[in-house]
């Protein structure tokens, strides 16, 4: 048997010898790497934690002690050993165990994470509670360099050291996050020097020190109180201790005997403190290691190589086509910027910030400055595209509210991962922006249907003087061919489609799924307009209100919450219209968080795909 086939839950780790911990260490290693190349997901993070995650679970009651995983990337030994290494097969998949914690999946999972920088927060609020209830438990928050960009991470650290509170910050400094860290916090953390060096050298002061005759052992115990001052210039600690927080490190976060003895350490103390561990992404698998960046969030890869598993031929996506169009529009406008918040790769910028690394802005995980920062510079006549994930972009609403649309600044909001994003689940689901966005006032916002359609979104975005979203999904691009097409104007759709006895009116992805709905319902003798609506805001509500006077029945499809979306903007304008003789069905997500699994599967279970425009046109014709 081997010893993660003993473990079943937390405590069973305390049965096994320390000596044994660093062939567990192994063990998951290979058990996260073995599942995460067949479902994908976070490969480089978790490996990485594999020694502080047995650490923790060692050291720490987790009955009774909670730990707070930031983001979640790293969560993947902490499932295993918490009870669920029998399901783990089933990492990220629709029914399956989620990629992140989740309080709702297990009690061991003390927080339900996705978004970073909330670890502190999150656990000064639980340590808080704890000293209300007299409870004697640890809460301890890893959070990563990386989401300490941050600027809710410092919130907390700064509540946690004025407020005192019995709490242990960890920080897992890898010197990356999810590309390569920025940032003056970036900088001050790798002035560090390693444990052994500072360990050696206080030792052999130590020594000399007390073989001074006679007065030897009294300098040594002055000496040792003032030790803490000069740690805190030699290493990142000066930062952390400005907060209150005893700071000890950096120590190194792979070895475990070191670990284990200064948590044991540590836990006797009432008081905020901060551990600094440095630790090696994809620690344990040679092509994590080298290229951490690929491996953070990576689809199925074959082991032995590290090569990615393709499955066919592979479309260019909407993100590589907004990374190729922006650097074309760059190349006759000087004034045109790109900003992403940590996310170079992940939104298409890298060939933008190769070809114009002066017009490149990369500042961390720091979606509320990027939005400002971006207004700044709109201020300056200079004209900002903003690139970051819909789900993300939630973090800077009041940016966009204040700082952005009341002075109508020309800011380009270019929304990444719109609608359902599959296996990471309701933490990175982009189905709330028409929602958050489409109530604020002179805030242009737009969908492409198509490749063709998001090029010329973009540079129209650009070409206004106003601020614009522009919202576009994840996955292959789509190329539908229009009836009439026409050219990108303000506030204009257009018929894709021409029928008589039935209105589909869509916006982005969801029109793909209306031209295969509009084949099938054809092909069964319903005749259906299909409109493409482009705009979300304004809306084209003079064409569809001619259209629903000719076709009363309307049905409305969009992958996003149907509250406050395409559908309630018809319903809203042809009420203003006066229009009321229409039956009109709307499709999209309703009132709730969508699960994590295959895009497709999930469309289909949430009644948004094609399948679905079928049975509910059929329905209203029959």
């Amino acid at each position: 048997m081997s010893l993660l086939e003993k473990i079943n839950k937390p405590s069973d780790i305390k049965k096994i010898s320390r000596e044994e911990l660093p062939e567990l260490s192994s063990e998951i290693r290979g058990r996260i790497i073995d599942v995460v190349s067949k479902n994908g997901g976070h490969l480089g993070s978790s490996l990485g934690v594999v020694d502080l995650t047995i650490a923790l679970f060692y050291v720490f009651d987790l009955e009774n002690d909670k730990i707070v995983w930031d983001v979640g990337h790293q969560s993947y030994a902490h499932k295993i050993l918490s009870g669920r290494n029998d399901k783990f097969d089933t990492l990220r998949t629709k029914g399956g165990l989620s990629g992140f914690p989740k309080i709702s999946e297990s009690k061991y999972d003390a927080f339900t994470t996705g978004h970073s920088s909330t670890s502190v927060s999150a656990g000064s609020g639980m340590s808080c509670g704890k000293r209300i209830r007299n409870e004697n438990s640890k809460v301890i928050s890893v959070i990563g360099d990386g989401s300490l960009t941050g600027g809710i991470a410092y919130e907390g650290l700064n509540y946690v050291g004025g407020a005192g509170l019995d709490h242990i910050t960890i920080l897992n400094d890898n010197d990356m996050s999810i590309s390569q860290n920025v940032g003056a916090i970036s900088s001050f953390l790798s002035r560090k020097l390693s444990a052994n060096y500072l360990q050696t050298l206080k030792s052999q002061f130590g020594e000399f020190l007390k073989s001074i005759p006679g007065i030897g052992e009294d300098i040594y115990h002055f000496a040792k109180r003032s030790e803490g001052s000069f740690k805190t210039f030699v290493t990142p600690g000066m930062l952390f201790e400005a907060f209150n927080l005893d700071y000890f490190g950096p120590i190194d976060g792979h070895n475990l005997d070191h670990l284990i003895d200064i948590l044991n350490n540590i836990k006797e103390l009432n008081e905020p403190v901060l551990l600094h561990i440095t630790t090696v992404k994809g620690k344990g698998y040679i092509h994590a290691e080298k290229n951490p960046t690929n491996f953070h969030g990576i689809g199925p890869f074959d082991i032995k190589s590290g090569d990615p598993i393709k499955n066919g031929e592979k479309k260019e996506s909407y993100t590589s086509i907004f990374g190729k169009a922006i650097v074309e529009i760059a190349k006759k406008d000087e004034k045109v910027v790109a900003i992403t918040a940590a996310m170079p790769e992940g939104t298409g910028l890298l060939p933008f910030a190769e070809k114009f690394p002066d017009r490149f802005f990369d500042v961390g995980i720091a979606e509320q400055h990027a939005v400002t920062f971006a207004a700044g510079l709109a201020t300056e006549g200079i004209k900002p595209v903003v690139a970051i994930y819909s789900t993300f972009l939630q973090r800077a609403y009041d940016q966009i509210l204040h700082d952005v649309a009341i002075e109508s600044l020309p800011v380009v909001f270019a929304i990444d991962r719109g609608g359902i994003v599959g296996e990471d689940g309701p933490t990175h689901h982009g189905l709330f922006d028409f929602s958050y966005l489409r109530n604020i006032p002179g805030l242009t916002i737009m969908t492409p249907k198509d490749a063709d359609e998001l090029k010329d979104m973009l540079e129209f975005s650009i070409s206004h003087n106003g601020p614009v979203a522009l919202r576009y999904p994840r996955g292959e691009v789509a190329n539908i061919k229009s009836e009439n097409p026409s050219k990108i104007a303000m506030g204009k759709g257009e018929i894709v489609r021409q029928g008589s006895d039935i209105l589909l009116i869509a916006a982005g992805r969801t029109v793909s799924e209306c031209m295969i709905a509009y084949d099938i319902l054809k092909e069964k003798g319903v005749s259906a307009t299909l409109f493409n609506a482009r705009f979300i805001k304004p809306l084209d509500i003079e064409k569809i209100a001619e259209l629903v006077k000719n076709t009363e029945n309307v049905i409305t499809v969009e992958e996003q919450v149907i509250a406050g979306g395409l559908g309630s903007a018809v319903l809203e304008g042809l009420n203003d219209k006066k229009i009321n003789s229409f039956n009109l069905e709307r499709i999209g997500i309703k009132d709730t968080f969508v699960k994590h699994g295959a895009a497709n599967e999930l469309r289909k279970e949430y009644g948004i795909d094609a399948e679905a425009i079928v049975a509910k046109a059929l329905e209203m014709t029959s």
